[in-house]
C-alpha cells in the first residue's frame, strides 16, 4: 500500500477536452510536494482484424508530432455514461465504416501515468461487416486514409519505424497472440478502473 496520497487538487486551466490541475501530495515522513496533472476523459482503442488477417488501420495527421501516423482506430470516451464497448463500436463505425460481430477486451492501461490519468480500454474487433462510407469527424479524419496491413508485416513495420504509435504496437501484438491462441484476452474482474466492461457480441 502506498504511503503517498493526494491531499488537495487545484484547478489550473481547461484546454479543450483536457483539464490541468496542481495536486498537493503528502508522502512518507510528512513530506509535502506538488505535481501538475493532465486530466482526461479516457479512451478506447479498437484493433480491427478482417478474415484475411489484415489489420484495418488509419493514417492521419497528428498535430502534436507534425505529421502523419499509421495507427489503429481510437477515440475519446467523451460521452457521459457510455460503456467502453459501446464507444469502441461507435468509433469503429465512424472512422472506418465497419461493425464487428465480436469485440474482445484485450487490455486496459494508463497511457502515460507520469503526468496524465488517461485510461484506455483496448478491444479486438472480429467478424467485420462493411457499413459503407465512414462518418468521419473533423478535418484530420476527413483527410485520413484507411489501410489494411497484413498481421505478418507488423514486426517489419515496427522494426523500420513504420508503426511508432504505442497503442497500435500494444494492440497489434496482443491481437496476434490472441488469434494464435497464446493469450485469452482481459480477465473480467470486479473493482478497478475498468470494472463492468466485458466482451460484446453484436
Amino acid at each position: 500500500m502506498s504511503d503517498f496520497r493526494v491531499a488537495a487538487s487545484k484547478h489550473l486551466s481547461d484546454a479543450g477536452f483536457l483539464k490541468i490541475t496542481e495536486d498537493t501530495i503528502e508522502g512518507p515522513g510528512d513530506e509535502t510536494f506538488t505535481r501538475v496533472t493532465v486530466r482526461h476523459f479516457g479512451a478506447v482503442v479498437v484493433v480491427a482484424v478482417d478474415r484475411d488477417d489484415h489489420a484495418v488501420m488509419v493514417r492521419q495527421f497528428r498535430a502534436a508530432v507534425g505529421g502523419d501516423i499509421l495507427e489503429v482506430v481510437a477515440g475519446k470516451r467523451d460521452v457521459d455514461g457510455e460503456a467502453p464497448a459501446v464507444t469502441a463500436a461507435r468509433e469503429l463505425a465512424e472512422e472506418v465504416g465497419l461493425r464487428a460481430a465480436r469485440l474482445v477486451p484485450l487490455a486496459e492501461f494508463y497511457n502515460s501515468p507520469g503526468f496524465t490519468d488517461e485510461y484506455t480500454h483496448m478491444f479486438l474487433a472480429l467478424e467485420l461487416e462493411d457499413l459503407g462510407v465512414p462518418e468521419t469527424q473533423g478535418p484530420e479524419e476527413r483527410e485520413m486514409t484507411v489501410e489494411r496491413i497484413p498481421l505478418a508485416a507488423v514486426d517489419g513495420l515496427i522494426a523500420t519505424r513504420g508503426i511508432v504509435d504505442a497503442k497500435s504496437i500494444i494492440g497489434l501484438a496482443l491481437a496476434r497472440r490472441f488469434l494464435a491462441g497464446e493469450y485469452g484476452g482481459l480477465d473480467p474482474a470486479p473493482g478497478g478502473a475498468g470494472a463492468g466492461d466485458g466482451a460484446v457480441e453484436s
